[in-house]
């Protein structure tokens, strides 16, 4: 019989030391460039939707205006992402990355893509699949 208690302790145990070893790469590439992890969620996802408006890119993020605003001021100043108004509407905000985002960004991504990749090789398809599903429902759950 499995010891539940053990089990959660394990995985957040594990969740931890994986984020860590994860996100190790690239903190040292964004912290070359003064950049830190807040800057990394924002390039990632604009990168992964170009054009999204500035209000969806907040619920993506859950985050508030404010948090938002100082890490994208600083991407858009230092020419990371570019901004532009939306055609239909003069009040919504589009971003996109610029040629030194996008670059920026597939160094970022390729070194997590890496690691995926090995961890997915060493585990099988299957248990990839069952961690994918169970990442998948823990940022899906209603949170207190």
């Amino acid at each position: 019989m499995v010891d539940q208690n053990k089990l959660h302790r394990d995985a957040i145990e594990a969740l931890y030391f994986a984020y860590r070893a994860f996100t190790a790469e690239p903190d040292r590439i964004l912290a070359e460039l003064e950049l830190g992890r807040a800057h990394h969620r924002i390039l990632y996802f604009v990168g992964r939707e170009p054009g999204v408006t500035v209000g969806d890119l907040l619920l993506t993020l859950g985050i508030s205006k404010q948090a938002l605003a100082g890490p994208l001021k600083r991407l858009l100043q230092e020419n990371w992402i570019q901004q532009a108004t939306d055609d239909g509407d003069k009040r919504i905000r589009r971003l996109t990355l610029t040629q030194k985002g996008q670059k920026l960004e597939r160094q970022l991504s390729a070194a997590q893509s890496a690691m995926l990749r090995a961890a997915f090789e060493s585990v099988g398809p299957d248990r990839a699949q069952a961690w994918l599903d169970t990442t998948h429902a823990l940022a899906t759950l209603d949170h207190p």
